[in-house]
């Protein structure tokens, strides 16, 4: 290994080539919610989440630095994970929109925790913001799973190479 790789010096690679190659992750798709300090519910569609750890359960989230909701996330105690079903690309769609109400027309419930539940989905986590970690341009939020329920066995909505997909049966 040349002394410049083994530094850590390699120029990084180009935003585009590297969209491209984590773009071959299938991931599932979900959007992330939680609430103001003025109680209004907030959101948006998000598939850099993972499970972390089983004890205690853990789950993380990866949100941009500049997105509009970002205050909302660093002010709240607890949000919630809202995983869509495949027949869910509408609402994924909506809450990936800038510049709308996202949660207009949305049926949706607080959480034992407060943070907004969407209706229809496959399952819901509600966690408690257990830490935050600014990375890169996105803040990594690590929250602790309180309250958790799947409400169907439905397919989920799946995200591969820039579209939706579904399950094959």
């Amino acid at each position: 290994m040349s002394s410049e790789v083994s530094r850590g010096r390699l120029a990084p690679i180009a935003s585009e080539e590297f969209r491209r190659a984590c773009g071959r992750y299938a991931t599932g798709v979900t959007v992330a919610t939680v609430l103001d300090a003025r109680g209004r519910p907030h959101g948006l569609t998000v598939n850099s989440f993972t499970s972390v750890s089983l004890v205690p359960p853990l789950v993380l989230i990866c949100l941009g630095q500049n997105v509009t909701v970002i205050d909302a996330f660093r002010a709240a105690e607890f949000f919630g994970i809202n995983v869509l079903a495949a027949d869910q690309q509408d609402l994924a769609d909506r809450f990936a929109r800038k510049g709308v109400d996202r949660f207009a027309d949305v049926s949706w419930r607080r959480g034992k925790t407060g943070a907004p539940l969407i209706a229809g989905v496959v399952a819901t986590l509600e966690c408690s913001v257990r830490q935050r970690i600014p990375c890169g341009d996105h803040d990594i939020f690590a929250g602790e799973v309180v309250h958790s329920h799947v409400h169907h066995d439905g397919s989920p909505l799946l995200f591969y190479a820039s579209g939706y997909r579904k399950l094959l049966p």
